[in-house]
């Protein structure tokens, strides 16, 4: 038979417990609305006496009586160093000092969520790098730097194929994957964080990854000319290549060149024919030196301009051939010394990058002029690097020969350049230096050779 409905007049306080009560006996329907109050009931009603006992948050389960924490996130300390960050977290991160890794939890589950806030302002100068831990970031497997001051930033884990994503991006310019160039050609050596490409011959440099900002898109270069030759008869020294380098991500070791550009070559996926320019002879200019857009002019012979111009001819011509021909800048290389006695038999040094050839003493051949250089990692010839702190020079002129007798003639510059001769052949310039050749004395013969070029590519492939 159907109960009867309890009135509240009908319970005396404190008589109904849960005893009483057979689990699932009483619905709505059997309870008229206000007769149960708190004062009616003995003690409290278990949640299994009731239909519903669990409530829904953020789409889980939690039952009644329980704790939970209903998406809120608990900041932390100010973060100064490398740290695995754990869900649920915000990280006031502080790169003041230096560069700094926040690594992601190894697991994770749907939902979990950390927040990163740049503390000082100075993720732009210090970046910041957010290491995946084995997840994909945003789908893609790759860490994820934030190089924008004041940047905030919430990532929420979803599954294994998107892993983490960007949920809450604020005056972040752009969260990229981090990715650094990737190439292969020549001779490749590894130092540290870089690698370098030496060409002493034609090639292609093949870039398989042009990679991005975050990681490097960029290639330092260096690209040196064929030296120029010498005549052989009372010649003047020929000038060095023509000398172009690039400073993009800076060298540790001596100081660097004061011919180097501070801005590196950005590259593309695609394949860069190298030229490496061969040295000349007398009369002529050696072959230039390419890659990609820069372009170093082979190094002018006697009386020749062109990278570095070649020094003056005893008894000829008395004015040096002009250097950084086709101009550029920063410069490639200088001029040649001029023939500043032409009653006496000296010619006149060859230009180098880093300095003019010398003018003809009164009884002497002129020096070549010195060649500019490169520190530590550039310092390469024929493919082989030098000692880690080393200085190399490159385009060095040739030394003026000097046609009395007796007389000394013009050294070669430092850089390659060869030495003149006071009897006979001048001496070539030193192969893949790009060192201009030395004055010979006594007709063609004895005429000399600048050295061939060399090219060096530089760029970083991992943080």
């Amino acid at each position: 038979m159907a109960l009867t409905k309890v009135t509240r007049s009908g319970i005396t306080d404190n008589s109904v417990n849960a005893a009483k009560i057979e689990d699932g006996t009483i619905v709505d329907a059997d309870i008229t609305p206000g007769t149960i109050t708190n004062a009616k009931l003995a003690g409290s009603i278990a949640n299994a006496k009731l239909a519903n006992s669990s409530i829904t948050i953020n789409g889980a389960a939690v039952a009644l009586g329980g704790s939970v924490s209903a998406g809120s996130i608990a900041w932390q300390s100010v973060i100064t160093s490398n740290t695995t960050m754990v869900a649920g977290r915000g990280y006031f991160v502080n790169t003041t000092s230096g560069a700094i890794s926040m690594t992601l939890p190894a697991g994770g589950t749907a939902g979990d969520t950390i927040a990163i806030k740049d503390y000082a302002g100075t993720f732009a100068t210090n970046r910041l790098t957010i290491l995946r831990n084995s997840h994909n970031i945003q789908g893609v497997a790759n860490d994820s730097a934030v190089s924008t001051n004041r940047a905030s930033i919430v990532l929420v884990y979803i599954d294994a194929t998107k892993g983490w994503l960007f949920t809450n991006e604020s005056n972040v310019a752009d969260l990229q994957n981090i990715q650094h160039v990737a190439a292969t050609g020549g001779t490749i050596t590894t130092t540290g964080d870089f690698k370098m490409h030496a060409f002493t011959g034609d090639g292609n440099f093949v870039v398989s990854n042009a990679g991005n900002p975050a990681g490097s898109n960029k290639v330092d270069y260096l690209v040196v000319a064929g030296g120029g030759g010498a005549h052989g008869d009372a010649g003047g020294g020929g000038g060095g290549g023509g000398f172009r380098l690039s400073n993009e991500y800076g060298l540790p070791g001596p100081t660097m060149s004061p011919l180097a550009n501070p801005t590196g070559l950005t590259v593309a996926q695609q394949t860069y024919p190298v030229t490496v320019g061969a040295g000349s002879t007398h009369p002529g200019q050696a072959t230039p030196s390419v890659f990609s857009t820069i372009t170093s002019a082979g190094g002018g012979s006697t009386n020749t301009s062109g990278g570095s111009g070649g020094g003056a001819r005893a008894n000829g011509p008395a004015q040096g051939a002009t250097g950084n021909d086709p101009p550029v800048s920063p410069p490639q290389g200088n001029n040649g010394g001029t023939n500043a006695h032409p009653v006496y038999s000296g010619a006149a040094g060859g230009g180098g990058a880093g300095a003019a050839g010398s003018n003809n003493p009164s009884t002497a051949g002129g020096p070549g002029g010195v060649g500019s250089y490169v520190s530590t990692t550039f310092a390469v010839s024929g493919g082989t690097p030098g000692p880690v702190g080393s200085t190399k020079y490159y385009s060095g002129g040739g030394g003026g020969a000097y046609d009395g007798t007796p007389g000394p003639a013009g050294t070669g510059g430092t850089g390659g350049g060869g030495n003149a001769n006071g009897g006979g052949a001048g001496v070539n310039g030193t192969a893949n230096t790009g060192g201009g050749a030395g004055g010979g004395k006594g007709g063609t013969p004895n005429a000399s050779t600048g050295g061939k070029g060399i090219v060096i590519l530089r760029y970083k492939f991992q943080n």
